[in-house]
């Protein structure tokens, strides 16, 4: 995913860039452009970008002035101070408009937007659902979870997931290598597709036996899941799952 930056302040730049890949973190921020007639010139010649963060009143102009005279394909998510452009900024290929000082959570809530609107408006060349069904039934187990990352079909092995989460209501995939995803299905869905391997720790986890290490304490009768990989929140166990954890973590 190339993403590209104007933001006519360095440290605001910077700290957005820093949000970004903090929430994109398989994302390429393609360049960090600081005036109007800078990203004129670099949309003339890099047009491949997926995504747009603009602040819109720069040092030499608005940045609608881009916009009217450049060719882009790429929905914007504009950063402002104000609020007094809104309706201008939604003029053009805008698709959502946060308030400064920003924080990461309005960033990672613009991001997931963007996704959605992606998912929702590709045009669908394949038969997505039927690949997932044709997957689902297969009688020797599904190997793979099928994500839209750019316009492809990516498969993703099990045995490179370590958990699957909710997030904002957007349910995402963790890897083992730290790479996170937006998976298709919910989690009834995916605790159903991935069989024994995966145990639904509580309503919103649902963790892969290769990712836990141990189990912890928590309160009585109550544990947390020690899993192998960096996450920000612990891994709690429901208590009314706690008996099926522990045999479930005993068979694998």
């Amino acid at each position: 995913m190339n993403i590209v930056i104007i933001e006519d302040e360095i440290v605001s730049c910077e700290d957005l860039a820093e949000m970004i890949q903090q929430t994109q973190p398989d994302g390429a921020i393609r360049a960090m452009l600081h005036s109007v007639k800078e990203a004129k010139a670099y949309f003339k010649t890099e047009p491949d970008v997926d995504l747009i963060f603009s602040d819109i009143q720069l040092g030499d102009g608005l940045s609608f002035e881009i916009f009217r005279q450049v060719t882009t394909q790429a929905p914007i998510i504009f950063c402002t101070a104000f609020d007094d452009y809104a309706i201008e900024a939604f003029k053009t290929n805008g698709i959502d408009f946060i308030l400064k000082p920003f924080d990461r959570d309005s960033v990672a809530a613009a991001i997931d937007k963007y996704h959605q609107l992606k998912m929702h408006f590709a045009p669908r060349m394949l038969d997505y659902d039927g690949l997932i069904r044709q997957l689902t039934s297969n009688k020797k187990g599904v190997s793979s979870i099928l994500v839209h990352y750019k316009d492809k079909v990516v498969p993703i092995g099990l045995e490179d997931i370590a958990l699957f989460y909710i997030e904002r209501d957007v349910t995402r995939i963790l890897c083992f290598d730290g790479k996170i995803f937006l998976a298709d299905q919910n989690l009834d869905q995916l605790e159903k597709t991935c069989g024994e391997g995966f145990f639904r720790v509580n309503r919103q986890m649902l963790v892969n036996r290769t990712a836990v290490k141990d189990a912890s304490h928590f309160f009585p009768r109550k544990y947390i899941a020690n899993i192998t990989v960096p996450f920000k929140d612990p891994v709690t166990v429901s208590k009314n799952r706690t008996t099926d954890f522990l045999d479930w973590l005993q068979r694998r």
